[in-house]
């Protein structure tokens, strides 16, 4: 891999949860911002081989994706539904938040772990807008079918519209029993790549793989069972 490639590879993973929070908090509209991230993306692996990595690659990114995001919305014919903020897709200052915390991936990880959600709906969508797997690694993690979880990737979204999920950190009275619904996630996703790598290490001695690892139940959906 070249010293390129290599700084686009670091980008990812530092960068892809920041890059789709912002366009997420500009635009409204989860699928667009994931699809002009990875647009991105794939503009940094032809450019940066040419003209360099850039000094801050992280703003380059999300600059080249905003670009790209109002690109597709004034070729549209509804820039006015999608814009839910005039003026955000330029580089106006991020408003804070009521707690002080402006930091757009934690609106979407609280966003993503909304108790609201089933708990198998939180764990692949922040492994999908946070984290950046790609649907078929989901589906593998959770030991289902692509198209199945590609469904429940939808039928996340779909709630957080329908049910007026807001995007944002909450305010400081929610916070307690918010932070635990986050917490019980980040605990699942630790208990599924532990069991991910055992089941690998089971497959390695011949042994078929299993179930993913079940979480007590700490008031975050129940028991984790993939």
């Amino acid at each position: 891999m070249t010293d390129a490639g290599r700084a686009v590879a670091a980008a990812f993973r530092e960068e892809w949860g920041r890059v789709v929070a912002t366009l997420i908090r500009m635009t409204g509209d989860w699928d667009l911002a994931e699809e002009c991230a990875q647009e991105a993306f794939a503009r940094a692996l032809e450019r940066w081989p040419r003209d360099g990595v850039p000094r801050r690659p992280g703003a380059w990114l999300t600059t080249t994706a905003r670009n790209h995001a109002l690109n597709r919305i004034r070729r549209g014919a509804t820039e006015t539904a999608k814009l839910r903020e005039p003026g955000t897709m330029a580089d106006a200052p991020q408003r804070p938040e009521p707690g002080g915390l402006p930091d757009d991936r934690l609106r979407l990880v609280f966003t993503c772990c909304h108790p609201a959600l089933p708990v198998e709906a939180r764990v692949a969508l922040t492994l999908r807008t946070v984290l950046g797997l790609t649907t078929g690694e989901i589906a593998r993690a959770f030991l289902v079918a692509e198209p199945a979880m590609a469904q429940r990737l939808v039928r996340g979204k779909r709630k957080i519209r329908q049910a007026g999920i807001p995007y944002r950190v909450p305010p400081a009275h929610l916070l307690p029993e918010r932070t635990a619904s986050v917490l019980g996630v980040v605990y699942l996703l630790f208990n599924e790549g532990y069991a991910a790598v055992r089941r690998t290490d089971r497959r390695g001695c011949g042994q078929p793989p299993t179930g993913g690892a079940e979480a007590p139940d700490s008031g975050v959906g129940g028991p984790y069972r993939p």
